[in-house]
């Protein structure tokens, strides 16, 4: 399965859970709104951190939609390995293992 499949699968899980638990689902997106618009760092900057997080808690479907978001907020692929460096340096082997899906991730969706 290709990255880009993985990402409308989980996207079309997601859909799945808003209709089945829509105020839980909608509580959970204010508080992802809300967190994204305010305070001094950037949305990109934001996004960079919860990429570190995806990859040290070894989320394949999180490191999908946040080095999704990083593309469309204009991260370069210098600036995700300087995110997946230091989430190895954090996480050890096992973050770099995601790490590189990260990165593979990164080029797939970038080259599209």
């Amino acid at each position: 399965m290709s990255w880009t499949d993985k990402s409308a699968e989980t996207k079309n899980q997601l859909r799945a859970l808003n209709k089945c638990i829509p105020e839980a689902t909608k509580g959970f997106q204010i508080l992802s709104k809300g967190v994204k618009e305010g305070g001094v760092l950037s949305f990109k900057e934001k996004e960079y951190v919860a990429l570190g997080i995806a990859v040290a808690t070894r989320c394949d479907a999180c490191i999908v939609l946040h080095v999704e978001a990083l593309i469309r907020a204009g991260a370069t692929r210098e600036e995700v390995g300087d995110v997946l460096a230091m989430t190895i340096q954090m996480g050890g082997g096992p973050a770099m293992m995601y790490a590189a899906k990260a990165l593979e991730i990164f080029d797939e969706f970038s080259a599209a």
